[in-house]
Parts: C-alpha cells; sequence; structure tokens
C-alpha cells in the first residue's frame, strides 16, 4: 500500500478527529473529512456507488462512503466496539470494485489511531 497516500489520507482524519473528537454521527465525519480533502487539495469522490454482480445480474444499492485519488476505499464509521462486520464491508467493496487498497476508520475511537485498519489485497 502506498504509504504516501494513505498516510495523506489518515493526516487529514487525524486533523477531523483532532478538532472535532469522538462521539458525532457518520455523516458529520464524512462532511468535516471531504472540507479537509479539499483544503489539502486530495482529490476524492463521495458516495460512490458500487454495482455487485451475483449470477450475472447486476444489484445496485451499494456506496462506497469515499474513493480517495480514484483507487483507495475510505469506509468510515463512528461506532463503539466495531465489529469485524465492518471489516467484511470493505473487503466485499474491493472485491466488488477491483481496488486493492482501502482504509476503514472509526472516529469513535478516543485515540484516532486505534480506529484505523489498512487493507490491501
Amino acid at each position: 500500500m502506498s504509504d504516501d497516500l494513505t498516510s495523506q489520507i489518515i493526516g487529514a482524519a487525524i486533523e477531523v478527529h483532532s478538532i472535532l473528537g469522538a462521539g458525532l454521527l457518520e455523516s458529520v465525519y464524512e462532511a468535516a473529512l471531504c472540507r479537509e480533502f479539499e483544503l489539502r487539495q486530495i482529490s476524492y469522490q463521495r458516495q460512490v456507488p458500487v454495482d455487485v454482480i451475483y449470477k450475472n445480474l447486476v444489484i445496485q444499492g451499494q456506496r462506497l462512503d469515499l474513493l480517495v485519488f480514484g483507487e483507495v476505499i475510505v469506509e468510515l464509521k463512528s461506532q463503539n466496539n466495531l465489529t469485524e462486520f465492518a471489516m467484511a464491508q470493505l473487503l466485499s467493496y474491493l472485491k466488488a470494485t477491483g481496488f486493492k487498497r482501502g482504509l476503514l476508520i472509526n472516529f469513535a475511537e478516543t485515540k484516532l489511531v486505534s480506529g484505523i485498519k489498512r487493507i490491501s489485497l
């Protein structure tokens, strides 16, 4: 995984967390992180639709929280006791899209570094 790209994303997330702290809705962190990306001139897309293919049937309705630099999926959470489901969700998104890198960022952690998981396929 490219340390430079993910380091930029993580740096922006840490800035958001240092200002807002833990305990807000995921949508608040998403909006704030997008603003931080804009200030840092980090390219991103928000709420990107993803199709899932099942036996030649295209199933719509899934959305990536963020696609950063056109290649890193960023899944945001704001949950205490994050379950393995969140990791499984990110893995499924990576498989469905063909992207190879993802970050799971849980803003509910007191120290954000504890809430960041990197995935590389």
